[in-house]
């Protein structure tokens, strides 16, 4: 048995917290020197990840789109020298 601390719920953790932890799963799997059994529990945990961090993306964007209405400025894609 290890003293390997829990993980991080993936509800728990911060955009940044888990694109790090995505970053880490997919450096493990891409190495393939895991057990298959492992790997299928860091797909998993890496899909989860994933969805996670487009959650995230998704209201960190729905935001932004918020204050612009609010400033009364177009909404949707802009060109970066528009803003």
């Amino acid at each position: 048995m290890t003293d390997k601390p829990a993980e991080k719920s993936v509800a728990e953790m911060t955009f940044e917290e888990a694109m790090a932890a995505l970053e880490s799963v997919v450096g493990q799997l891409e190495r393939g020197d895991v057990a298959l059994e492992q790997s299928i529990a860091l797909y998993e945990r890496g899909a989860a990840l994933k969805a996670h961090c487009a959650a995230k993306l998704k209201s960190a964007e729905e935001k932004v789109e918020l204050i612009r209405v609010q400033e009364g400025r177009a909404t949707g894609t802009t060109p970066a020298e528009g803003l």
